[in-house]
């Protein structure tokens, strides 16, 4: 197949090299943050909970059931995971004022300090992924016209 063959069912080997330089980019931001986070003592599950549970946005405190829904994973594997952390200290439970079914997670002071060290470590990485992230981006939406 050439470039300016179509692929199958009608796309373009364009459509194809869009997805696959933006997939890249991903990927290569998943690794450094997946290193990083090893670098600060942390499973990586455990970095994208803690960062769930400080970015949720909502009237009510997080559960392990937004945590599962953030995560992609099922309730019990979040539950699994919450445990885990309230050992290593990173999170503590406690039963919702409103609903005493609900289990309210909140980062311990130990887990904000981490978490921020992280986040402006990703932050900063992100800066310097930008312009190729855009540059991804850009294809995947010329290439989908």
């Amino acid at each position: 197949m050439t470039a300016e063959e179509p692929a199958r069912e009608g796309l373009s080997r364009e459509q194809y090299a869009a997805i696959a330089a933006f997939r890249y980019q991903l990927r290569r931001f998943l690794a450094f943050s997946e290193a990083a986070a090893q670098q600060a003592g942390l499973p990586q599950q455990q970095h994208q909970a803690m960062l769930a549970i400080a970015g949720h946005v909502g009237p009510e405190a997080p559960t392990v059931g937004v945590l599962a829904d953030r995560l992609l994973i099922a309730p019990h594997t979040a539950a699994e995971l919450v445990s885990r952390m309230v050992e290593a200290s990173l999170l503590t439970k406690k039963r919702s004022a409103h609903d005493g079914r609900r289990m309210e997670l909140a980062l311990t002071s130990r887990a904000e300090a981490v978490l921020a060290e992280l986040t402006t470590a990703h932050l900063e990485e992100l800066r310097t992924m930008e312009p190729a992230l855009v540059r991804a981006l850009r294809k995947v939406d010329r290439s989908s016209a």
